[in-house]
């Protein structure tokens, strides 16, 4: 029988000489084999799915989805007629498979979700919830043609979109308040406000102006101190250098001493056994002479005393042997130790070159780490006290105790003194009594004083003509 399907259907045949399907808008169908006709069409189906927020809020969400099969993909047409073109699209079975579909992926993504990223990314939320179902009917050969996701509801005992809702008129009619405000307090203002701004404007002209003075000096404050951090970081770098250079020259030297002392050792080692093959070799031509000399002196002597002089080369042979294998196995042992030694030489060596370059390393490192802390704290001192050099100065000194100790280096450098002080007067009140002869008789009235005082520090006496002390101290 021929079969034709209308140009919203698809004709499905298996049986006799179809592997699997067969999908195709007309054919025969042969004896032994079976037609079925499935519609294209999409199909809406309505849901009102509740789903729960990340804070636990339920809430409802009413979606239309149009779905049918997909017509641009002859495997999705495949899926479909294996899995659902037995039932028909408005039966229970397809329905509840599309809407435990749509609820799952909805809850889930509600779950990640909190309900004021829901409520006003109402827009990416519906997206995600379409490509995710989506995702999940591809296997069913299925397509959403559209979807409408209506506005979200509460659930009954959560009112919380009515309750956000009258929150938003509460803020509108909160801010047209305060709106009518500001525009009164703005037209009793706006006449002190321009007054103010002229007053305000030529202040603030003044303080950048001095504000750019103290910056122009810190600025030159700064690049000194960096100047000399950078030539310190420089010597620090170049004594790692140095101090890196001379760890690996220990290093190849402790290496050609090693390579010398095993060249040594194995050149006597050489020596050794070649002393002992020339005198194995001597001692078999000794007895082969002594063999012969025998041989020609006492032929009439039987094999007795040849055997004899054999038996006793060989003794002697194998003596000889014995005595050069133990100052071979000596010299190995001798070798072996000096090679241990030369190793734990150098092992030490080696760990005292990298102690020493570690250490050296932590000094940079530490040495660094009080410069860049000194010029950060100088630097939040100057930027502290405006930028004045003068200031700060003083008040290094006086956190360091700098004057505590220059009062203390007086009071040591004059202790043990004990300085006699001595206040000349000629005894006047200030009157101007006396005329010009007073001036005269203060300077004699001066002279005892000063000549007691000279002779009490220096031990001098003024000449007899001048006059003589008394043994009286006044």
């Amino acid at each position: 029988m021929y079969r034709v399907a209308k140009a919203s259907e698809y004709l499905v045949i298996t049986g006799v000489g179809i592997r699997d399907i067969k999908l195709a808008k007309k054919g025969w169908v042969l004896p032994g084999q079976s037609c079925t006709v499935f519609d294209l069409s999409p199909v809406n189906y309505t849901f009102e799915v509740q789903a729960m927020s990340a804070e636990k809020l339920p809430f409802i969400l009413p979606a239309v989805f149009t779905i049918g099969p997909r017509v641009d993909d002859d495997g999705s047409l495949l899926r479909y007629a294996k899995l659902l073109s037995s039932h028909d699209k408005l039966s229970h079975h397809v329905k509840e498979l599309v809407q435990g579909i749509i609820e799952g992926e909805t809850r889930v993504l509600a779950a990640s979700m909190t309900m004021e990223d829901i409520f006003r990314g109402t827009k990416s939320f519906k997206q995600e919830v379409f490509e995710k179902v989506q995702l999940e009917l591809n296997q069913f050969g299925l397509l959403i043609y559209n979807a409408n996701v209506k506005q979200l509801v509460d659930v009954a005992g959560h009112e919380y979109f009515s309750y956000l809702g009258q929150k938003t008129q509460m803020e509108a009619a909160n801010q047209a308040k305060v709106d009518v405000a500001e525009a009164k307090m703005k037209g009793e203002v706006g006449a002190k406000l321009r007054e103010g701004q002229t007053q305000q404007n030529a202040a603030k002209i003044d303080a950048e102006t001095k504000i750019i003075s103290t910056q122009r000096h810190g600025e030159g404050v700064k690049e000194d101190i960096k100047v000399k951090t950078e030539v310190k970081v420089f010597e620090n770098e170049r004594e790692a250098v140095v101090a890196e250079a001379n760890s690996e020259l220990a290093k190849k030297k402790a290496m050609w001493a090693q390579t010398a002392q095993v060249a040594e050792v194995e050149a006597t080692k050489a020596v050794a056994l070649r002393e002992a093959e020339l005198q194995r070799e001597v001692e078999r031509m000794n007895a082969l002479t002594r063999t012969e000399k025998l041989k020609a002196e006492f032929l009439s002597k039987a094999s007795v005393e040849y055997e004899t002089k054999v038996q006793e080369a060989n003794w002697e042979l194998y003596r000889k042997q014995k005595a050069a294998e133990a100052i071979l196995f000596e010299k190995e042992k001798e070798a072996e130790a000096q090679k241990a030694l030369a190793e734990a030489a150098y092992f030490s060596r080696q760990q005292a070159a990298e102690a020493e370059l570690f250490a050296k390393k932590k000094e940079a490192e530490g040495l660094l780490a009080i410069g860049q802390a000194q010029g950060v704290y100088l630097r939040t001192l100057l930027d502290a006290l405006g930028g004045n050099y003068t200031n700060l100065r003083d008040y290094l000194m006086i956190n360091s105790g700098m004057f505590q100790e220059i009062a203390k280096t007086n009071a040591e450098a004059i202790r043990g003194l004990q300085p006699k002080i001595s206040i000349w007067s000629n005894g006047t009140d200030g009157s101007d009594g006396g005329g010009g002869m007073k001036d005269v008789a203060g300077a004699y009235k001066m002279l005892p004083p000063l000549f007691k005082t000279v002779h009490e520090q220096t031990g001098m006496l003024p000449p007899a003509w001048m006059g003589t002390l008394s043994d009286k101290s006044s």
